[in-house]
């Protein structure tokens, strides 16, 4: 099947990602990973009874 130029440049498709669009989910990805490592400290610190006094 041969298309001209007129359908050509009528075919839509993909997924359009920006670069600012990857960028902010990157971001997300990290402050949860950080909120989970720092959830994660604290438990374990709480655990072993190493906390800070003050």
């Amino acid at each position: 099947m041969e298309l001209n130029k007129e359908l050509l440049l009528s075919i839509e498709g993909g997924i359009n990602l920006t670069g600012a669009l990857i960028g902010s989910l990157t971001k997300a990805m990290n402050s949860i990973l950080d909120v989970g490592r720092g959830l994660g400290s604290a438990i374990r610190r709480i655990s072993s009874g190493k906390l800070c006094s003050l």
